[in-house]
């Protein structure tokens, strides 16, 4: 299917005025098609040559202004239209195919109860998959949507749903029962405002519901029933977050919330966190926690929530005129929901997650060969686009805005949405448009800081160098290399002479940085610190590093720093020069061994173990040590342990259990763990602790396919086919993996029932390469590279994602993985979602084999 081009977008915007589309869609028509008829109202300006998108199973009817057009015409998802000037309207009638990938209509059947449930995700491009649409964001119309569902369904949509009285005349509005007419009902969803197609919005199934009211205002909670019990246990808590934003942002922002409803739905297999259309909001499911979780997961859910409510305005409200503007959706929506989540609720320390979680993923993307700008200039068509939905687009891009507040002020950036949201409002907007804005607000020069901060790529970096002079005067030395001006603080520490190891800040300092390269010295009486910290509090986005003083302070009390947030900005400094080959991986281990078992705060602890047992343990050490590193991962696990023994956050206690298991180079321990039902102490294997140690102990050889057929049956449901899923393709032996390997890769999946759904391809992905199996799994290397394309190219952008990323041959770190991958970027002719993978799989490669080649030191002789 060819993409939309920018230049078509931009000659159809031109031409056409569209005002309103009637959708009507039948749900009744079995597991594999649903009816799709659409009207749309719309102007010509001028008499000109069109097109309309639709990707049907069958088109059975165009008529346009009542003549019946070819339906023959219809190729690769566009129909031809010729329009002359004035008002037309164009009706399409079609079959439609339900999708198992997550995109368009997606079709779950629960394996718990049988019951089934559908929604829709349209974004980017893919409301073409559900009805016909002239798709593009700029074109934005009023939706006046009708579905027939089954009897006993629920449907949920952009506006309030209404069984329709014309099909049953004693219907009232649906009350989250379930309850239906003997046959299939027609419900009717209140009519938009205008909005992109994109943000159409339909689910429909027997729903689990809990609603309430806020602000004059209907909200709901939505679930398949089977995870009823867990959304219940967890309904007050949502609702809070969920009023607690919701009146937070009305005191921020000018502009009410522009729609008649608020429902979150939490729907199976969705691809990413969530979807923000307006008035209901999709979720992914296993935000319904249905095992024990820590509270910076709790806290992760509440930010997500806070971001798609953001959404309401930065993207929903005002939508991007193309898509070289998602950082208006994104970058917003990402830094208003930390903040948001901050100001509004009990999770308080969101800006520490962020700074050492989620800003590593805008720090690694931007490195790679395929950065780009938060606001590129020009994207080309949607399929370029939708691979910018990375930490660019959000992490850097909310990093962007933190530094724009800080360095214009709160009061003139408010100021500045306000009056952006009001000149724009349901309208399409643009980066000028918010410069515009942003520059009325405040009288200051915004254009050059957008330049030098939204149309570079890269990452600046400050190095200090510090030294005592003569007469008791110490200097700091900054060397600054880049191409931005920064706004931070440097902080001064020294340590404790009356207890070692634990620091006092002596003065933090706020320095501006212009956008000129080289040296700035700072001076100042007395000795200098034991710790210099740039970037204390993590205001901007950059590389920091330490002079050698500092870097030996650190090292010996970084878990002696009273500020979480500096520790942050410490371990994701530590974080960076292992990955530039500064600071060797065992230095990295050695830290966390000395550090994390008194570190008090849940996020650094779950970020600076995933980075030591991921790409530290599995990627740049040598391969002969990974058994060593894993060792150390698993040491520092179990002093986390002895730390919680008497009950004492249970959540850090979680969060070291479950790194343990990961680490188990023997079977023992979890075996035993697994039979008794609990660690010893605690906590009790839950569901997702129980298929997490099934997993390594199928990785290590010591279960068979019987054992994990049997926890299915002690745990049905859609969560233990894709832990069975994972376990099974975790198993060591050839025959395992080959049936692992047909199920990814054959046309009819692993039984011949089909190609398995979006989430069971991934579960199989991260079982399938495991480290410890590189000899059973060295033929499958160059497969990956041969096969992928094509798997790629035949499901769909979904897949192609998923291939690239968690099914891309993990362990393998030599050359012969690189060659092979520079082979096929330059033959095989992945489709872009694969190729983008793909670049970032090799450059990171590229990396640890560097960090490797640095770590091993200059070659004898």
């Amino acid at each position: 299917m060819p993409a939309l081009t920018r230049a078509e977008a931009q000659f159809r915007a031109g031409l056409l005025d569209v005002r309103h589309y009637a959708v009507d869609l039948d749900l009744t028509r079995g597991e594999e098609v649903f009816g799709s008829s659409t009207a749309i109202a719309f102007a010509a300006r001028a008499a000109g040559d069109t097109f309309v998108e639709i990707k049907p199973a069958e088109l059975v009817r165009v008529t346009l202004d009542g003549r019946d057009l070819d339906t023959g015409a219809l190729a690769d998802g566009r129909l031809p239209l010729h329009l002359d000037s004035g008002e037309h309207e164009l009706r399409v009638e079609a079959a439609m195919r339900y999708s198992r990938t997550g995109e368009g209509m997606h079709r779950f059947t629960d394996p718990a109860d049988g019951e089934t449930y559908v929604y829709t995700q349209l974004f980017l491009d893919d409301v073409q998959r559900v009805f016909a649409a002239f798709d593009q964001p700029d074109l934005k119309a009023v939706f006046d949507v009708s579905v027939t569902a089954p009897a006993g369904w629920t449907v949920l949509g952009n506006g309030i749903a209404h069984r329709d009285p014309e099909t049953d005349p004693d219907a009232a509005p649906d009350t989250g029962t379930g309850a239906g007419p003997a046959a299939g009902a027609r419900w009717r969803l209140t009519p938009t405002p205008p909005i992109a197609t994109y943000l159409v919005a339909v689910a429909a199934g027997p729903w689990h519901s809990v609603r309430t009211e806020h602000a004059d205002l209907p909200f709901g909670l939505h679930c398949r029933r089977s995870l009823a019990a867990h959304l219940d246990a967890d309904a007050d808590e949502l609702f809070d977050v969920t009023r607690r934003c919701f009146d937070r942002y009305h005191e921020r922002f000018s502009e009410p919330y522009p729609f008649d409803s608020y429902d979150q739905a939490f729907v199976p297999e969705f691809n990413a966190n969530a979807m923000e259309n307006p008035g209901l909001i999709t979720f992914r499911d296993e935000f319904v926690y249905r095992s024990a979780v820590t509270d910076t997961e709790r806290q992760t859910r509440a930010m997500v929530i806070a971001h798609e409510m953001a959404h309401m305005w930065f993207g929903d409200l005002v939508t991007l005129r193309w898509w070289d503007d998602i950082w208006l959706n994104e970058s917003f929506a990402e830094y208003m929901g930390y903040q948001i989540l901050s100001e509004a609720t009990r999770f308080t320390g969101t800006w520490t997650d962020f700074a050492v979680a989620r800003k590593s993923w805008g720090y690694d993307a931007d490195q790679r060969p395929s950065t780009h700008p938060v606001a590129p200039p020009r994207v080309p068509d949607s399929a370029s686009a939708l691979q910018n939905f990375d930490g660019i687009s959000y992490a850097k891009g909310a990093s962007a805005l933190r530094q724009l507040v800080a360095w214009m002020g709160e009061k003139d950036f408010f100021a500045g949405l306000g009056d952006y949201f009001t000149r724009h409002r349901f309208g399409n907007a643009t980066l000028a448009d918010f410069i515009e804005s942003m520059a009325r607000a405040s009288g200051r020069d915004v254009p050059e800081w957008a330049d030098a901060w939204l149309r570079t790529t890269g990452v600046d970096t400050f190095r200090p160098e510090t030294w005592e002079g003569d007469d008791d005067v110490w200097v700091l030395e900054v060397e600054h290399t880049g191409r931005r001006p920064h706004r931070l603080d440097v902080g001064l520490y020294d340590e404790d002479p009356g207890e070692p190891g634990r620091m006092a800040l002596r003065e933090r300092l706020e320095h501006d940085y212009d956008a000129d390269l080289g040296l700035k010295s700072v001076s100042a009486e007395g000795r200098a610190p034991d710790l210099v910290l740039l970037n204390d509090g993590d205001l901007t986005y950059a590389k920091i590093r330490l002079d050698g003083r500092s870097r030996e302070t650190a090292l010996r009390c970084l878990s002696g720093i009273p500020d979480p947030l500096s520790r942050a900005v410490l371990w994701n400094a530590a974080r960076d020069m292992v990955r530039d080959a500064e600071l060797p991986p065992a230095d990295y281990l050695r830290a966390a061994a000395a550090h994390l078992p008194a570190e008090a705060d849940l996020a650094v602890v779950q970020a600076v173990l995933a980075f030591a047992r991921g790409p530290v343990a599995d990627d740049y050490v040598p391969d002969a040590d990974r058994p060593a590193a894993r060792a150390t991962v698993a040491a520092i696990c179990r002093e986390l342990l002895r730390r919680t023994d008497e009950g004492a956050d249970p959540g850090l206690r979680l969060a070291a259990l479950r790194t343990l298991i990961d680490c188990a180079d023997e079977p023992d321990e979890v075996r035993d763990w697994l039979a008794a039902g609990t660690a010893p102490g605690g906590p009790v294997l839950d569901p997702d602790l129980r298929w997490r140690c099934l997993k390594r102990l199928a990785v290590l050889g010591a279960v068979g396919p019987d054992r994990i057929e049997a926890e299915v049956a002690r745990d049905p449901g859609a969560s233990a086919q894709e832990g069975a899923a994972r376990c099974l393709a975790a198993l060591p032996g050839a025959d395992a993996k080959a049936a692992a390997w047909a199920a990814m890769y054959g046309d009819g999946g692993a039984a011949g029932t089909g190609e398995p759904s979006n989430y069971l391809f991934t579960a199989t992905a991260r079982g399938f390469w495991q480290p410890e199996h590189r000899e059973v799994l060295a033929p499958y290397v160059p497969r990956w590279f041969a096969e992928t394309p094509a798997l790629a190219a035949r499901r769909g952008a979904a897949i192609a994602a998923a291939a690239g990323r968690e099914g891309f041959p993990r362990g393998f770190v030599a050359e012969e993985t690189l060659r092979l991958g520079e082979e096929c970027l330059e033959r095989g002719e992945p489709v872009p979602a694969l190729r983008r993978r793909l670049v970032d799989q090799l450059d990171d490669l590229g990396r640890a084999l560097r960090v490797r080649r640095a770590a091993a030191g200059p070659p004898a002789g």
